[in-house]
């Protein structure tokens, strides 16, 4: 599977990121964890491997700190079933048909659409309340005033005027 590049023996601390840098050597720096703060940090180079690096690998650190590499995966080769090998019919090879030049047709030009307009909105007019009769009001104000009851205060103040 993996196969060790360069044997460095790193060893992991927690929070940390481990990873094979520009350059080829071994850098970390703080992970980003728990949507808290991030410190802007630099990379700190752990130890210098110098791995020159080849096209279609994957570099990575292993279990035991040694810098590994391995074939990277082509995309969608999971889903491609493998070609069957059949036997194929020889066949005369055809001359590919000759394209007639066909007659362009002008394209007529599609008029731009206007917006649509918006209808406006109806303003509302202020509706007045028809007036009352005079009387009616009168009636109404005894009304309110006979189902009144008398309040704290009135009484306290007729209890003072007694004594």
């Amino acid at each position: 599977m993996a196969t060790v590049v360069a044997k460095t023996g790193v060893k992991r601390e927690a929070g940390w990121l481990y990873f094979l840098d520009k350059k080829g050597n071994v850098s970390r720096t703080r992970m980003a964890r728990g949507g808290g703060k991030v410190r802007k940090t630099k990379p700190q180079v752990v130890t210098k491997a110098g791995v020159k690096r080849e096209d279609g690998f994957l570099y990575f650190i292993d279990k035991n700190g040694h810098v590994a590499k391995v074939k990277m995966a082509k995309p969608g080769s999971r889903r491609r079933k493998p070609a069957r090998r059949t036997a194929r019919k020889k066949t005369a090879k055809r001359k590919p048909a000759r394209r007639t030049a066909r007659k362009k047709t002008a394209r007529r030009k599609t008029a731009k659409k206007k917006p649509a307009r918006r209808k406006a909105a109806k303003k509302k007019t202020a509706r007045r309340k028809p007036a009352r009769k005079k009387a009616t009001r009168r009636k109404t104000a005894k009304r309110k005033t006979a189902r009144r009851k008398p309040t704290a205060r009135r009484k306290t103040t007729r209890r003072k005027a007694r004594r």
